[in-house]
């Protein structure tokens, strides 16, 4: 008999149903919010200051507009999806991308293709880490080529890159936007405690990479198990024996383009703040510029980004479309209400249970307030006070928020980034939950034991 997991419908159906679910509750739970006042440029919710305020019912009509504003909202998200599917179409076309994974694989070896799942998924892991999320959007396209090289399919090629990216950005020691924020309004010292929360990273990291290829061997064995099975692999597989790859100088010309590019982007990110308008620019940038080098013409680049465009639409639908819970949320005034709530059944709980019941609550919001720094802003002015009355000191209360909100970004259908970076290597959103859903369980688990050895030691 099948999981329960392995019956999830469609991710358009899932996402409708879950859009229906939260304009039903504006008629069904009261409009509220809390106070916030403007500090060092953000928006801060002030303790206690939770009041309810008129109802803002959505009507029928209201929910279907919410669609269009949905897709309004997420313009730079939905952009950058196209920008980084054109500027991998010119990069797939012009040969690069395969003779670069094809001259890797024959040197390393296929012998050696357990090992190279292992450093990938540790080496986007890093990434999650260090750079952020939907900075590295364009990096996935490459962890499909080198999946399906190996004898993989695309859901391995997702788990190696989109799952170890999550789980390094969700659990990051050093994430600005959780850990960060969280520290700022708690008022301890930036990244303070990031023993706990890099063993606790690196663990989960292992964990994935272990997972990743328990599958690959999985399917190695059966393909008939795989869940990529059907799933558009058009320029992603290698078209000649992994022998007869060596790197030309148009190869390591546009690869040389695309590194430059990545390295500009990340300058601009840690040093300029850029975010996902000026990526997106640089990703077109090295498209055209990749498009000149291989000597394209001016028909062969337009057709190839009509092309490229085509193949990403789909993924950059499902993000405007999985937008609209955020505008439905905000249009009924109902987060703040969800956050109150929460945090009030939290009261008079055990110390143990009131950390990983935080962190449940978390777990929750994170499916209303998907940005983790607006996740963060909206709840920890609350839940830190809340976590100092239970018991718990202001270190382990910004971990719990940090696991319920970074793990389950795996499987949060509302994340923009997340749906993004599936539709870069052509996974549905059914297929990936079905496939992640179990490492998901572990991690959370992992994570709690972490929290209640943390919370025993006075972390």
């Amino acid at each position: 008999m099948k999981k329960w997991y392995y019956k999830i419908p469609h991710a358009v159906t899932m996402l409708f149903g879950i859009i229906i679910l939260v304009t039903i509750l504006t008629y069904v739970l009261p409009a509220g919010l809390y106070e916030r006042i403007l500090v060092d440029g953000r928006n801060r919710v002030v303790p206690n200051s939770y009041a309810e305020v008129a109802s803002s019912p959505i009507s029928i009509l209201a929910m279907f507009r919410a669609i269009p504003l949905g897709f309004k909202a997420a313009s730079d998200i939905i952009f950058i999806v196209l920008a980084g599917g054109i500027m991998f179409g010119i990069m797939e076309k012009s040969k690069a991308v395969e003779n670069a994974v094809g001259t890797l694989v024959r040197k390393l070896g296929m012998q050696r293709k357990y090992l190279i799942v292992v450093i990938l998924t540790f080496v986007f892991g890093l990434l999650g880490v260090a750079v952020g999320y939907e900075n590295n959007i364009a990096l996935v396209p490459i962890a499909a080529v080198v999946s399906l090289a190996l004898g993989g399919d695309l859901i391995l090629a997702a788990g190696i890159s989109v799952g170890a990216m999550t789980v390094g950005f969700g659990l990051s020691p050093i994430n600005p936007y959780t850990v960060g924020t969280g520290h700022k309004i708690a008022e301890l010292a930036m990244f303070s405690g990031w023993e706990l929360r890099t063993l606790l990273c690196t663990i989960a990291l292992s964990m994935m990479a272990y997972y990743n290829v328990r599958y690959f061997k999985k399917i190695t064995a059966d393909p008939s198990v795989g869940l990529g099975q059907g799933l558009d692999e058009n320029g992603f597989t290698l078209s000649h024996p992994i022998d007869s790859y060596k790197m030309d100088t148009n190869s390591w010309l546009v690869i040389s383009i695309f590194l430059i590019g990545l390295c500009i982007c990340l300058y601009g990110v840690f040093n300029y703040g850029w975010y996902i308008n000026e990526l997106s620019a640089i990703f077109l940038m090295i498209a055209l510029a990749c498009g000149i080098v291989s000597r394209m013409s001016g028909d062969v680049i337009s057709n190839c980004l009509l092309d490229s465009v085509a193949k990403a639409a789909p993924g950059a639908f499902m993000v405007g479309f999985a937008t609209t819970i955020k505008v439905l949320m905000e249009e009924g005034q109902i987060g703040d209400t969800i956050s109150f709530h929460l945090s009030e059944m939290l009261q008079g709980l055990p110390l143990y249970a009131s950390a990983i019941s935080m962190s449940l609550s978390q777990c929750v919001i994170n499916l209303f307030i998907p940005s983790g720094s607006g996740q963060a802003l909206a709840t920890l002015p609350v839940m830190i006070p809340l976590g100092e009355v239970l018991g718990l000191t202001r270190q382990s209360s910004i971990l719990a928020f940090q696991i319920g909100d970074g793990v389950t970004n795996l499987v949060n259908p509302t994340l923009g980034g997340l749906i993004a970076m599936l539709s870069m290597c052509r996974v549905p959103l059914d297929r990936w939950l079905k496939f992640i859903f179990p490492i998901v369980i572990s991690v959370l688990v992992l994570s709690w034991i972490v929290l209640v050895a943390g919370v025993t030691f006075g972390y």
